[in-house]
This record gives structure tokens, C-alpha cells and sequence, in this order.
């Protein structure tokens, strides 16, 4: 039965709501929740669900990585903390895949100091999925490589249309690079030879350059750029979404009429609600670590941490790993 870890003691919630997640997610998966944290206090969480026994493990770590920690200070003296240990039981196969929604950074750190990087993998990427106008596209990197060269972003486009195609069923993705222009000449150094480097690689369907407003329109399934402007984009679309939510209660309340036009809108709402709902989208692989580590949003609720377990267990069953280390050697 293959195993999945979480890190109870990430997260702006925990423990109480990972664990409420871990026993929700453990009636409709069929691997096995290993929960990595204090073990007292586990107990004790647990104690208040009915649950099958069977499907879930407790791993003691009585340290916590906190967002104040530096990320390598943290990964290399709190050896007995939740991430570490997690990480650890990962590098030792002793696990399938590892959850946390604890510091990005550090989880980052140890995913590449103690999980390792695939063969040939310069950087390893950060991947969630953001909403489009035809569904979504998958956005690499997001946050681990603020700076970035030319090469790594042909290997996120290559660690990207693997997880898209073998993940997601996407046949032969188009792989955009967000750019200031669409010319080809447009951008800065680091684009202009990123645009080069992808129009030559055969293993690549490259569509070209996508300006940030072309961003939602989903010309392409998976947008490359260096880890500072993906995350900008991702908190822009986040916040964005909820203004959009936020301005549309507004309006639809201001009076009867208004209020008669949102129930008749009921459905169209809450589908476009549902698109800016990361809760159910689960979490974000590092692809290129040599082994599956998913980064969840910090301020997870169970829901998510739910959504991120199962998302997990696809990926273990698609052997994104594996796919993603026989495409790049």
C-alpha cells in the first residue's frame, strides 16, 4: 500500500485542521496517511474522529520550522522538526509522497538538500495550476527560483509538459513564456535566450511569447517564467479573484432587483466562485526533486489539505516522478 506523509505542524491551521483533512482524505484514498508531528498532540486530535486505524501512522517529531526560521538554518539544526523528519521519510523510501503546508522556502531547501534533485535537474520548480478562460494552465515556476538562467526555463517547460500530458491528460501541451512582447526580440536577457533555447527543443510544442493580459485567455497549457514573476502572478490572480467575488456581493445586494439578478445567476456565480477556489485544487509538486514533495498553501483548511492528499495520490499512481527523470535523461 503506497504511503503518503504530511506535515501535521505546518501551516497557519495546524495542527487541527491538517489532521481534520488527513481523516477525511483516509475514507476516500487507498493509501495510507502517515502524520508527522508531535505525537502527544496527534493523539489527542485524533481522539475526537471515528476513523479507520488501519489507514493512518503517526511519526514523532517534537520540533516545528516556522515562516520566521531561515530556511537553511532551520533545514540544518531542527533536525527532529515535522519537515525534516517528513522529507527524510521520503529519501528513505520509507514513503510515496510528502504533504506540507508549512514555510515554501524551507520546504524548498530541504526538498533539494535532503530529498535531492532528479539527475540533470538544475533547479527543481514550483507548479500550481491557475484559472483560464478555456480551463487552466499550469504555471512554472512560482516562487523557488526568484532568479533564474535561460536553461532552467526550458527545464520547467520540459518538467511541465510531462506532468500536464501523463498528470492531467493533456496531449502535446503548448508551452508559453510570459514576456513583455509577443516579438521575439522582446524582453529582457534572460527571455530573449529562454525564447531561443525553447524554439529549438524538439521535446517542447512552443507556442511563443504570452503578455500578461493573454495570461487568463488559456492560448497555452503551461506559462514558464523565472519563480519572481510567477509569483507575482499567482498572488495577483488570487487577490484578483477575490476582489472580483468580493465586488459582485456587492453589487447583486444593493437592492431587490439586484438580488432577483443574482438568484437568476445562481449557477454562472458559483462557477466562476469555484474557479478562484484554490481549496479544491489541491496543492503544487516541486517538479525536479527526486521524489514527490507537494507544497500546499499555507493558510490550508482541511478542505484543502483533503484536496491536496488525493491530487497526491494521481500522482503517485501516474509515477509523475519517474515520467518526469525518464523524459530529462
Amino acid at each position: 500500500m503506497p504511503k503518503i506523509a504530511i506535515d501535521v505542524m505546518g501551516g497557519d491551521h495546524a495542527p487541527d485542521e491538517i489532521i481534520k483533512g488527513c481523516i477525511k482524505a483516509s475514507k476516500d484514498v487507498s493509501c495510507k496517511l502517515v502524520l508527522v508531528g508531535e505525537e502527544v498532540i496527534i493523539k489527542e486530535k485524533l481522539s475526537a474522529y471515528t476513523y479507520d486505524v488501519s489507514k493512518i501512522d503517526i511519526v514523532h517529531a517534537d520540533e516545528v520550522i516556522t515562516m520566521e526560521d531561515s530556511p537553511v538554518i532551520a533545514i540544518r539544526q531542527k533536525k527532529q522538526s515535522s519537515m525534516v523528519v517528513g522529507l527524510k521519510l521520503l529519501k528513505e523510501k520509507q514513503v510515496d509522497g510528502f504533504i506540507s503546508a508549512g514555510s515554501t522556502g524551507a520546504l524548498l531547501t530541504g526538498a533539494t538538500l535532503i530529498v535531492g534533485r532528479i539527475k540533470g535537474v538544475e533547479r527543481p520548480a514550483l507548479a500550481p495550476i491557475i484559472p483560464t478562460k478555456t480551463g487552466y494552465s499550469l504555471l512554472i515556476d512560482c516562487g523557488a527560483n526568484v532568479d533564474a538562467k535561460p536553461n532552467y526555463l526550458k527545464q520547467f517547460a520540459r518538467m511541465g509538459s510531462v506532468y500536464m500530458e501523463q498528470c492531467l491528460g493533456v496531449s502535446k501541451p503548448k508551452v508559453g513564456l510570459i514576456n513583455i512582447g509577443a516579438e521575439e526580440e522582446k524582453g529582457n536577457q534572460l527571455t530573449k535566450e529562454a525564447f531561443k533555447l525553447l524554439s529549438e527543443d524538439r521535446e517542447i510544442n512552443f507556442y511563443g511569447n504570452v503578455e500578461a493580459r493573454e495570461i487568463t485567455e488559456g492560448k497555452v497549457d503551461i506559462l514558464v517564467c523565472d519563480g519572481f514573476v510567477g509569483n507575482i502572478v499567482l498572488k495577483f490572480m488570487e487577490g484578483f479573484g477575490k476582489w472580483i467575488l468580493s465586488m459582485l456581493k456587492t453589487e447583486f445586494m444593493r437592492n431587490f432587483k439586484t438580488k432577483f439578478a443574482a438568484l437568476l445567476l445562481k449557477k454562472g456565480i458559483y462557477t466562476l466562485k469555484d474557479k478562484f477556489n484554490y481549496s479544491t485544487k489541491g496543492g503544487a509538486p516541486f517538479l525536479g526533486v527526486n521524489g514527490l514533495v507537494v507544497k500546499t498553501h499555507g493558510s490550508s483548511k482541511a478542505q484543502e489539505i483533503y484536496s491536496t492528499i488525493l491530487q497526491t495520490e494521481g500522482f503517485i499512481n501516474n509515477q509523475l516522478v519517474n515520467k518526469i527523470t525518464n523524459n530529462l535523461n
